[in-house]
């Protein structure tokens, strides 16, 4: 019979579902505020991660803003103040549902997911993992009033800089990065040293991957990889580690050149400006948001 260690109880006005995760103390926890709790766990409750949450390795709970709603239909949200279109989260129902959110012990930040916020790296992840949890914000329309984001010293992250419907997906993004790092979630730990962004790969992106078979379609493993010398696949895979952050990565190259205290090629002539672009990244949504609708 699965044990899920020892099982948390919370007091709450609210009925819960009877097919609720069960909540273990101690474990992290990621709280999340949102219009649509059957959004979750979504994609979070399949392979590893789902696995790792059946597991009680850590806890998942939503808190429906809809309940925190004003008058007989619950509103949320109401006209932007100066005009505008679209609707904003309104400060006292989004500061109820934080409330709630608190009564369940530390989490960690309170973040919202938003594209205007810092870029999600693979290091933030990384101190993600190693706290107690962390309270999500997914927000809806044109976003959230901003005197409940600065009341409750909510911090602001981006998964890239595109504008989507709503923070649900965005949650989950943030979510899935800072799970797997969990210790115990993923069956090797180890693969986490090789990968992209990772210590163990100096923050470059990831060396090419092969498997078998040896030969597909006239295309051949690279020969070093079948040569069984691995000193010589260790120097592969780190010149090819290179060779695609240049390429693919140039602000990644730039930096993990001036962190190493040489410039190999051009990096250290390369324009910071001109890296975004040929990296694919851009500023220019930062400056406009298209309105998000529910």
């Amino acid at each position: 019979m699965k044990s899920h260690g020892r099982l948390k109880a919370k007091p709450s006005l609210r009925p819960r579902e009877l097919m609720a995760e069960p909540q273990v103390e101690g474990v992290w926890t990621a709280r999340i505020v949102t219009l649509f709790p059957k959004a979750f766990p979504g994609i979070l409750g399949l392979s590893l991660t789902g696995k790792a949450l059946a597991q009680g390795l850590w806890n998942l709970q939503t808190i429906p803003l809809r309940e925190f709603g004003v008058g007989k239909h619950r509103n949320v949200d109401d006209t932007p103040a100066g005009g505008g279109a679209g609707m904003v989260i309104r400060a006292d129902v989004m500061d109820a549902a934080l409330r709630e959110a608190k009564q369940g012990g530390p989490a960690g930040p309170v973040i919202y997911m938003s594209p205007r916020g810092r870029p999600l790296t693979q290091a933030r992840a990384r101190t993600l993992a190693e706290g107690p949890g962390v309270t999500l914000i997914c927000g809806r329309f044109e976003g959230v009033d901003q005197r409940v984001l600065d009341a409750h010293d909510v911090e602001e992250v981006s998964i890239g800089d595109y504008v989507l419907t709503g923070g649900e997906i965005a949650a989950q993004v943030l979510i899935d990065a800072t799970v797997r790092l969990i210790p115990r979630v993923l069956g090797n730990q180890d693969s986490l040293a090789e990968e992209s962004f990772s210590i163990g790969n100096r923050g470059l992106l990831e060396h090419p991957q092969y498997t078998k078979p040896a030969q597909w379609e006239g295309r051949e493993i690279p020969e070093v990889l079948l040569s069984g010398n691995h000193a010589a696949v260790a120097a592969w895979r780190e010149a090819e580690a290179e060779r695609l952050t240049k390429e693919r990565r140039p602000d990644l190259w730039r930096a993990w050149a001036d962190a190493a205290g040489h410039h190999p090629g051009q990096a250290a002539d390369m324009d910071p400006a001109k890296d975004r672009q040929l990296s694919g990244a851009s500023d220019q949504s930062r400056g406009h948001r298209e309105p998000e609708k529910e």
